[in-house]
């Protein structure tokens, strides 16, 4: 009796097991099928054109990108040597370096303004988050008038108090701190509007214990509002420097690429290489090295960037 008893419980439990493998399974496939569409989406716009591009960087091409010689390393090997393109990676670098953290800054200062509670400060907060709603096109052609060197506004200013007018656009000391503060002008917006939103986020009652204490304004802005707006900060700056690497839309309306290649960015190196000379393996070869400088840098956000970021 006890025999059968043990038996006919190993029974259920096997059959407890199948119901359960069977459920595993058809929740699988319900999971598999909400995610096909975009599956679908980024395997045809994102996976096949990735994979693309790595399997055309080790050939050489002809005008209609079809593959002609397989060279190996050789498309990687040329870059290392071409000081064309290596100025396109210094010039990256720096246009990074110029336009993230003055992005920042000034989006941060705004968006404190902004957080204030004053009478009519909704219009300020439109006016600054309002360079959103600006194409890269409009606005590109916008700074193209500002920079004009004969009747151009910012040579204008400068006649005002005495000093010669700067050729913005084709100097090459001035080109790329230029096509920087057109592109701060743009950014401004989406990180202000971020930062913003971050302030709001930030618990009332830390500012109102820091008042009982008799705290100055400054200290609470260094000791309450910075750390608590970390999250928000460790968000803004990845996302900006990823879109900073990727610039192309004012360099091309602005300088292409010029003067002297001083405002050659990696992408706008990739578009000439591609649909001007159309060596599509090597364009593809500083496609993939601009996909493994975001990574990196992404990497190293993450890294560092991280161990300062303070969660409520």
């Amino acid at each position: 009796m006890a025999y059968r008893t043990l038996e006919t419980n190993e029974t259920y439990i096997l059959q407890a097991e199948r119901v359960k493998k069977q459920n595993r399974k058809k929740s699988f496939l319900k999971g598999m099928l909400f995610l096909l569409p975009s599956i679908l989406l980024f395997g045809a716009f994102v996976f096949y054109p990735m994979f693309k591009t790595i399997y055309l960087s080790f050939f050489l091409t002809n005008a209609q990108g079809a593959t002609t010689v397989y060279v190996g390393w050789e498309n990687y090997k040329a870059l290392i040597t071409d000081p064309i393109f290596m100025k396109s990676v210094k010039n990256t670098f720096l246009f990074v370096f110029y336009t993230v953290p003055t992005t920042v800054v000034i989006s941060l200062a705004l968006a404190v303004v902004a957080n204030e509670k004053l009478k009519g400060i909704g219009f300020f907060r439109t006016i600054f988050s309002s360079t959103m709603g600006v194409s890269v096109a409009a606005a590109s052609v916008f700074w193209l008038y500002l920079f004009n060197p004969t009747m151009g506004l910012l040579n204008k200013f400068l006649e005002v108090f005495g000093l010669e007018a700067i050729e913005w656009l084709t100097d090459p000391k001035w080109a790329l701190l230029a096509v920087s503060a057109t592109t701060i002008w743009m950014n401004i917006g989406f990180t202000f509007l971020i930062l913003l939103g971050g302030l709001q986020s930030i618990d009332s009652s830390l500012y109102e214990s820091a008042d009982i204490e008799g705290t100055g304004y400054f200290y609470k802005l260094r000791r309450i509002t910075i750390p608590m707006l970390s999250p928000t900060f460790f968000f803004v700056i990845t996302v900006s420097i990823i879109n900073a690497f990727q610039t192309f839309g004012q360099i091309d309306i602005l300088t292409q690429g010029g003067p002297a290649n001083g405002t050659n960015l990696i992408v706008y190196s990739i578009y000439r290489e591609a649909f001007v000379n159309y060596q599509f393996g090597s364009a593809s070869a500083q496609a993939v090295v601009l996909f493994i400088l975001i990574l990196l840098m992404t990497a190293l956000q993450f890294k560092l960037g991280e161990r300062k970021v303070h969660y409520q």
